[in-house]
């Protein structure tokens, strides 16, 4: 009689992301997403202030050549208290360029758990899902998702009638030198960092679906470091 043979064990497929920390909660992104990150002083005399009434999230906006960049306060995005942003993450395939408070670390991803059903409001275009490292829950953050078409609409149209008023800029202090717009920096100004284009595939990481019912606490999630609700933002968090 013939034995049957051995299964062959899969590889374990991982995903490289960062660890970052925006009013000191900790969030996760794939490395891939992230074009560059540079010191908030760095951008400061390319950066322009806008005004949209409705959406406070953004207040600059950075000129390159011929595309511009939206610079969204992960704070008020997420809406959490104030901070003072050190880093820029510019995100690539996006015209968003994120301000944080520092990147924890740079680890792999071996399992992303789809989103509970808990999780019901702007947060499920917020997150890809979630992860487990260190036995900490982190969300994973959709690069595409700090901006919708309509919130980018309105910005466009913003910039439009802004571009047909006269404007002084970079802001300057009183000695007349640029002076970072981001109201924060502290770090070096020269930091500038790449990172490879080549995006993960989607089957790069396993993802589950999470076994939890609406409005329900779902499993492994007490404890998490996960951003306290904002009574100002009650869609920060799942309801």
């Amino acid at each position: 009689m013939r034995l049957p043979a051995p299964a062959k064990s899969q590889p374990v497929r991982t995903e490289q992301i960062i660890l970052f920390r925006v009013s000191e909660q900790l969030f996760a992104i794939s490395s891939a997403s992230v074009k560059e990150v540079r010191s908030v002083d760095t951008l400061a005399s390319a950066t322009k202030e806008i005004a949209q009434a409705g959406l406070r999230k953004v207040r600059h906006i950075v000129q390159r050549g011929e595309h511009s960049l939206y610079v969204v306060n992960g704070a008020m995005h997420f809406g959490l208290p104030p901070f003072a942003p050190a880093l820029v993450f510019v995100l690539r395939r996006t015209r968003t360029a994120l301000l944080v408070d520092g990147i924890e670390k740079m680890t792999t991803m071996t399992r992303l758990q789809a989103l509970p059903q808990a999780f019901c409001n702007d947060e499920r275009d917020w997150y890809r899902g979630v992860t487990a490292i260190d036995q900490t829950v982190i969300p994973v953050v959709k690069p595409e998702g700090f901006l919708t078409p309509d919130e980018l609409f309105l910005l466009d149209s913003s910039l439009q009638a802004k571009d047909s008023a006269t404007s002084d800029f970079p802001v300057s202090d009183s000695a007349g030198a640029p002076r970072s717009v981001f109201e924060g920096g502290g770090l070096d100004s020269t930091l500038t960092t790449n990172f490879p284009s080549d995006p993960p595939s989607r089957e790069s990481i396993s993802a589950s679906s999470a076994d939890s019912e609406p409005g329900a606490a779902p499993f492994g999630f007490k404890g998490a470091d996960f951003p306290s609700p904002d009574p100002a933002n009650p869609a920060s968090l799942p309801q």
